[in-house]
């Protein structure tokens, strides 16, 4: 799995990205720069990587920390808790996304986060140790 690092403002997460294609596609497409839009408790913006949902990863209901594509929109996607869309507790997209990874770690700061403001999202750099 890769490990990538998202930044929004002066905060940092770390996420791993599973084995889909799509996100292999995304890693391949790193690193990306965008404005956020906000649609409940979701984070969303457009990437320019365009597939289409994959058998084994696509979810029209995901977990909490979830990383998704939204093949309608070309949009990467970070799912923190109940959208519009949602059901009693259930995390529900606008419309079935490719499941692509998790973050690691604390969400609850980005409930702060609004439309318009600058996420960057690349590649975790890993330190080489020296024998």
């Amino acid at each position: 799995m890769n490990t990538i690092c998202i930044q929004i403002n002066s905060t940092k997460i770390k996420a791993q990205f599973n084995e889909s294609e799509t996100a292999k596609k995304i890693w391949n497409s790193l690193p990306l720069r965008a404005e956020v839009n906000t649609w409940g408790e979701e984070i969303y913006f457009a990437i320019p990587v365009k597939v289409g949902l994959e058998k084994t990863y696509a979810k029209e209901i995901v977990e909490l920390g979830d990383l998704g594509y939204w093949p309608e929109g070309h949009c990467f996607c970070i799912f923190f808790g109940l959208t519009p869309a949602s059901r009693g507790n259930e995390i529900r997209p606008a419309s079935a996304v490719n499941v692509i990874g998790k973050v690691q770690g604390e969400l609850e700061f980005l409930k702060k986060i609004k439309d318009g403001q600058k996420i960057e999202v690349k590649k975790e750099e890993i330190k080489e140790g020296r024998l």
